[in-house]
């Protein structure tokens, strides 16, 4: 089940439609969608947790908790939509495109990839643009 929790002002709409883009992403790497959470929330929340789980002191967009079990995908995701506003800013994009292509990469990083090195990086940013073309195909 992919759930939506807020612990901010912030509210998704058309959440059947974000559930099943999510789950298309999933199906699309040849996996299946177990109990998926997306969290929500502000800069504060997001700090508190990058510090507790992780030791990082520093804000960020995202951060996932992989619970997953062979084929079937199971994790937490948090969301500060506070970063996703100033990135929005930043880069010169629509706030839900950059709501997608953090739900993508917080899904992405679920399904096993990484952002650490160069390549790694490369691969993550085409396959978030790859993830958020699904959002745009008609569900037949």
């Amino acid at each position: 089940m992919i759930e939506f929790y807020f612990e901010t002002d912030f509210e998704l709409h058309d959440k059947k439609r974000f559930v099943e883009w999510v789950a298309q992403i999933v199906t699309s790497e040849g996996r299946e969608s177990g109990d998926l959470s997306f969290v929500f929330c502000d800069d504060t929340y997001l700090l508190e947790i990058n510090q507790k789980f992780l030791g990082h002191d520093s804000l960020t967009d995202v951060i996932t908790f992989n619970y997953s079990d062979d084929n079937i995908l199971f994790g937490d995701v948090f969301i500060s939509i506070e970063r996703l506003k100033e990135n929005s800013c930043k880069f010169n994009s629509e706030f839900v495109d950059e709501l997608r292509r953090v739900m993508a990469h917080g899904v992405l990083h679920l399904l096993g990839y990484d952002d650490k090195s160069d390549k790694d990086s490369k691969e993550m940013r085409a396959k978030e643009e790859e993830k958020m073309k699904l959002f745009h195909v008609e569900h037949k």
